[in-house]
Order: structure tokens, then sequence, then C-alpha cells
């Protein structure tokens, strides 16, 4: 693969660079030379670097056989998925990235379409794969076509699907057939003298557009860093930690918007007013306040949409959701839950403290359910509360098993009552394998305010811990006694009792825990649940065991008080619970009387690999909420009003769950308010609170800034778009 380049002038180092990215092909081109001791010379005296650029196909990231060990050193890893796309062309001219759903009787067909020459557009075709062979397309012999050669069968067919689309335009056919888009990472993109850029060291998905342009900002940056450093070592190294921070956070939005694209179908029934905004939001890299910057107009009119769909909901009595001739922010809409109303969509997670004494909420739980009332959320829910001493987490944990808690819970209920409009729920849990844990800061390993996976065995208060098979959360560990049907029918007395204790205490919500790898959720994961009997095996007999706890509690529970399930909708791990799952048990839970599903992930066996980023449990909210047809929650790595105004706006989750941000912040929710300019019923700032309801001036607030220039300074240019027929855009969104 090397050779010596002949004495030249010395290149241009960005062209060379952006010439070799916009090829698209493999490449290796001596465009720098490298001397003995591995210094970038201008003319090459003794080798050559090697810039590969061409994707997927590339021989040397993919183990050539000459070069077997360049695929150990670059670490590719190839994510094939499952819906397939077609790439076309067409001589219909569209005006800007276009996207176009076709509802077919076999399920949705969504094109990707833009302009690319002043004649013609790119025109991609993509389906998931249950409607790709519904409709006949697997027979289409594509598969088995040569190089070169063209799905015609199929081209004719997308032609007839769309042709309301083209508008009598024909379809330019290219190699054109059936293939899977394959996301592509590396564990390294450099080897020696040996780099990889654009599609060979990663792809992003065509619905965002991005792959030629990483492809050049790669090279520009290559190019740079080979300027600026005399070593080429050291030269890779920098173009590669420039780099990659912003390629993964590009492939991070490309694989959310991926993974819409290929779930299409449970949000193709949406008005369209939503399904366009859920569209443009779906890698929560655009969001609501960032529409609102490119065309508010569009923003408003949505908003307004929105305020008119739930206004006809409220209950009589409810004010109608108008401030000052002004729609409601979808964020402090109320919402009708069972019997119960909510005054907005913020809910205050759980929240473990830590604090009580033989299961006696501390002062500490009381301050903090207190605080995130008064700060203006509409639900604020205790952390795990166990049913039994067995069942805490850890000594320190709260419980509902004795007169002592529950009349200690009625206080802070009450307390909660008097200063604020607040609805508190009691979360109720068995923590099953995970019970008698050290609490945080009797271990090395805990920090504050979150709950410690577990140390399964004999727990620090006495009785052995209890799940529904003997498997230790950790290898290594103790097991726990799977339950035998005496154990049952205890723990589901204890959840029974402690759900009439709630309800005398107060409490206005319930939520079961049924995630996290607490006892219920160990019988719904089939890495946790290995029984023989008719609580194990598929999903419907998992599912048995904490159905049964379901309808205890509902019996027990007042007809017009909520209930809420949490569970873990996935356990990021091989072989365990899948999204596809967590719908089939919203759906059973609803039929048993859960008013909402309070949507989380993983923490049910140690060896998982979560996807932590923003919001990112929230599309297994959406899928569940569309598919089972149930009001849903979306928790987890949100932090800003702008995500969660964009999660309700989007139809995404019915609520939104704040935790790590209501730490940072407990008025989180009056803030949002704030920042919304939204004065109302769904955000009452207590007495005391109202002359801090305005942001407070800044430290420049009182200074006025003199003049420094004579004549006024010129607007500052604004980059426009292209567009096919040379006119500058008049909006900058285009919808």
């Amino acid at each position: 693969m090397q050779s010596a380049p002949t004495p030249a002038p010395a290149p241009d180092p960005v062209k060379t660079a952006q010439a070799q990215s916009a090829s698209n092909k493999d490449t290796a081109v001596a465009q720098y030379g490298l001397n003995a001791t591995n210094q970038v010379t201008p003319n090459g005296s003794l080798a050559a670097l090697h810039v590969y650029d061409r994707g997927l196909y590339n021989v040397i990231r993919n183990s050539d056989v000459s070069l077997p060990k360049y695929a150990d050193v670059f670490g590719p890893t190839l994510d094939e998925r499952s819906s397939r796309y077609m790439w076309l062309g067409t001589d219909k001219v569209f005006d800007a990235f276009t996207f176009l759903v076709a509802d077919t009787p076999h399920g949705p067909m969504q094109v990707h379409a833009y302009p690319f020459s002043a004649d013609r557009s790119t025109f991609i075709v993509e389906v998931n794969e249950g409607t790709w062979r519904a409709a006949g397309f697997d027979g289409a012999g594509g598969a088995n076509l040569p190089p070169g050669v063209s799905d015609e069968a199929s081209i004719r067919r997308i032609g007839e699907i769309f042709a309301a689309d083209l508008e009598g335009a024909e379809l330019i056919a290219n190699n054109s057939k059936w293939v899977r888009f394959t996301v592509v990472r590396n564990r390294t993109w450099r080897r020696g003298n040996v780099v990889l850029l654009g599609d060979a060291a990663h792809t992003a998905h065509f619905s965002i557009g991005s792959g030629t342009k990483l492809a050049m900002e790669d090279a520009l940056s290559l190019a740079a860093c080979l300027q600026e450093n005399p070593l080429v070592g050291d030269a890779l190294a920098a173009y590669e930690a420039e780099r990659r921070p912003v390629v993964e956070s590009t492939q991070r939005a490309a694989q959310a918007s991926l993974a819409w694209f290929e779930d299409i179908a449970h949000v193709a029934g949406q008005d369209t007013q939503q399904f366009a905004f859920n569209l443009l939001t779906r890698s929560r890299r655009v969001t609501n306040d960032n529409l609102r910057l490119r065309d508010p107009e569009y923003i408003e009119g949505l908003t307004r949409w929105f305020d008119r769909q739930h206004t006809a909901g409220h209950t009589a009595g409810q004010p109608a959701g108008e401030s000052a001739g002004e729609p409601t922010p979808p964020l402090f809409q109320p919402l009708r839950l069972g019997g119960a109303t909510l005054r907005n969509r913020i809910v205050t997670a759980p929240v473990a403290t830590y604090s009580a004494r033989d299961g006696v909420p501390g002062e500490e739980e009381a301050l903090w359910l207190a605080g995130s009332a008064l700060g203006g959320s509409a639900l604020v829910l205790t952390g795990m509360t166990a049913v039994s001493a067995a069942g805490r987490a850890t000594a320190r944990c709260t419980g509902l098993y004795t007169a002592e808690q529950t009349a200690a819970w009625r206080e802070l209920a009450s307390r909660v009552h008097r200063v604020s409009g607040a609805l508190v729920g009691v979360q109720l849990t068995h923590a099953g394998a995970k019970a008698g844990s050290p609490a945080p800061g009797d271990s090395e390993n805990g920090e504050p305010g979150e709950p410690e996976p577990g140390e399964p065995g004999e727990p620090e208060f006495g009785a052995p811990t209890v799940a529904a098979s003997p498997i230790p959360f950790r290898p290594g560990d103790p097991a726990p006694a799977e339950l035998a049907e005496p154990g049952l029918r205890a723990v589901v007395a204890d959840f029974a009792a402690a759900t009439e204790r709630a309800a005398s205490a107060g409490f206005d919500v319930l939520e079961l825990q049924a995630g996290h790898g607490h006892l219920l959720s160990g019988f719904l994961s089939p890495l946790t649940n290995r029984r023989t009997d008719h609580y194990g095996g598929p999903l419907a007999h998992r599912l048995r065991f904490p159905l049964e706890v379901l309808d205890a509690v509902r019996a027990r529970w007042p007809a017009d008080r909520p209930i809420l399930v949490r569970i873990s909708a996935v356990d990021w791990a091989e072989g365990g619970s899948t999204v596809e799952d967590a719908v089939e048990i919203a759906r059973a839970l609803a039929e048993h009387g859960a008013d909402a599903i309070d949507v989380s992930s993983g923490e049910v066996v140690a060896h998982e690999r979560p996807a932590y980023g923003r919001s990112y449990q929230t599309p297994f909210a959406e899928r569940i909420r569309h598919e089972a047809g149930v009001p849903t929650i979306a928790v987890g790595g949100i932090s800003t009003q702008d995500d969660a105004t964009s999660i309700v706006l989007a139809g995404r989750a019915d609520l939104v769950a704040i935790g790590r941000a209501a730490l940072h912040d407990p008025a989180w929710a009056l803030h949002a308010a704030a920042e919304l300019g939204y004065r109302g019923p769904g955000a009452e700032w207590p007495a005391h609170y109202r002359p801090g309801s305005a942001p407070p001036p800044g430290r420049t607030g009182d200074r006025e800034r003199p003049r420094l220039s004579l004549g006024t300074a010129p607007e500052p240019s604004i980059h426009q778009r292209w567009r096919p027929t040379g006119d500058r855009p008049t909006l900058l969104l285009t919808r």
C-alpha cells in the first residue's frame, strides 16, 4: 500500500483533502510526504500518507486479505439496520429537503428528497422490513441483480405509489436496489500513516443530510492538523481528537432520526400539525425554541392549535387555558388522569433521600416534597417506599407498613396540600434482589440522591432477599431466594395493605415500581425470571404476578385516584426486554387499571449498556403511548423547558418527569413558566415567591453602552441556503 512519491510541488493541503473527500472513492494518494522521523514534509521524501474515505466497502478498514491486522487496529462496528432504502434521482426539482409519507395498504413508506442541481433531485425511498415484505418488494428479484443493474420492477411500483408527488416527473436509476443502511463506527481512525475520514470512519443516517458535510469537515480538519503539527502521529491524533466529539454528537442525532423513521408507523396517524412538529424535532437537536427563533409564526400557530385541542377536555369550572388572550403553553396545559386533574404536565420524579428511620420519612423527605410542590410541579412523587421491612432497598428507605409510618405520611401529604396545588403520589415497591443494599454514604460508591444498584443476599436489617429467580444482581453475590407460592401471596397482601394505608394517608396518586430490577421488574424481564412454573417463560406468563399485584392494588385504591406503573422499557442487555415487550406490558397494565405508564429503562442487570443522552428514554414513552394507547410519562435526561415542551407538543408523552434537574432547581416548573412568559393557573407562584417571579437583572442590566462608531453599522450578513431557482428564500425554515 506504500509507495515513494516522486518529487512534486507542495500540494495545497486543504484542496487536496477536500478533493479526496469529495471523490467518494477508495484513495491512497501521497498528499503529504513523511521523512525518516515521521515528520510531515511538503515534498514527501520517503513515504506517503494514505487517506481512506470510501465508507462501508473500504478495504483497509474491513480487513483486506493482505492487511488483516488493520481491522483489529481500527476496531470497526457495523450496525446494519432493519429498514430498506433505495437511492434514486428524479427530474422533479424540489425546492428544499422534503419528506413525503405515503400511507399504503401495507404500511407507511417515506421519501427523503432534496435538490442537488437546477434540474435534478435526490429521491431516497425508505420502508421498514414488515411493510417492504407485505408490499411484495422482496419478490421483485432485486437481490439477485448483478452490479450496475437496477431493480426496475420496484422502481415502477415506487413511481406508482408516489405518482401524485412526482407530478409526472421520471425516476432516475443508477445501480438502484433495495439495501439496508449501516451505521459505521470505529474504535480509532488512524494507524501509522493510514487515516480514515468520511464514511470510512463513520456514517450518519441520510435523514439528517450530514454525510458529505461530515466528510468535508474531516478533510478540512485533517489538512489543518497536518499544517499545525510537524509529526504525523501528532497531526493524526489531533485530527481525531478534534473531530471525534463532533462526529459522535452528530451520530447521536442521526441515530434518533434513524430510529424515528424506522418506527414511523406509530406516529403516522397523528394530526398533520403534530406530525409535522414531531418530524422536525425527531433528532432532538431541533426543538420548540429553535423553531420559534427561525419561524415564530409557525410555533405561535402550533401552540394555539395545541391549546384548542386540549381546552375542550377541561373539567367543569376549570380555567379554559387562556391568559390575557394568549394560548397556554403546552407544558402548562392541565391534564385529566383518572379522576384527578394535574395543573400542568410536570412531575417531580421519585427521588430517594435516604433519611428514614425504621421506614418513617424524615425531615429531608418532607422538605424535598414540599419544596418541589411549591416549585410548581403538578405531581410530586415520594422516593421508593417499601411495602414491608424486608422490601426496603436500604435501611434508610421509607416504608408504608406500620401505623407510625402512615401517620407521618399523612402529616407530610397534608402539609403539601396546605401550601400548594400539587398532587402528592407515593411510589410503592418491594426491592426484591436489591433489598438490603447499603445506603449512599454507607458505601464508597454511593452518590446522594441516587439509589444503589443493590447488594443481594443478607440485608443489613435481617430477612434474606427474595426474587422471581435465584439470580444475584451481580455475579458472585449471594443469590436471593426464589419466591414460592406462600411468599407470593404474602407479597400481594403487603402491597394491598400498603395501598390501604396510602389511601388513608391522603395520597392523591399511587405508583407501582415495576422497573429498575425491583421485585415486580424481576418477574417481567427474561434475564431475571428463569422460572419454570406458570409465572415464568413467555411474556404473558411473566406478566402474571405483576398483574396480580396491580389487581390487588386497584381493588383497594379509590376509583377516582390514578394509578401509575413505572417500568423499564428495555434492559439494555442482550436477551433482555425490548420495546416491543414494553408495549405489550403497558397494554396489559392499562387493561388491569393503570392510568398511565412511567417509562424508564434499565437497572435490571449489572452488565447493561445504556445509551445515555438527552431525553434518551423518551422514544420508548412515545412508542408505548401510540401503540398501547395509554398515557405515558417521559423521564430521563430531560433538563430544560425547551426539551420538555418539545416532548409534550410532539405528542411523545403526556407528562414529563424531572429528576436531576429538579435536584439542581426545586423550582424548575416555575422557572420554566417564567422563561415562557406564562402567568396562569398552571404555574401559580406562592405569595411569598411572587416578587421573584421575574428573572432578576443580570450584571449588566444597569449599564448603557456609549456610541463607538460614526454612522450606522451594517447589518451582519446571514447565510442563505442554496435554492435550485437561484432565488433568495423567504423563510429560513421550509415546511
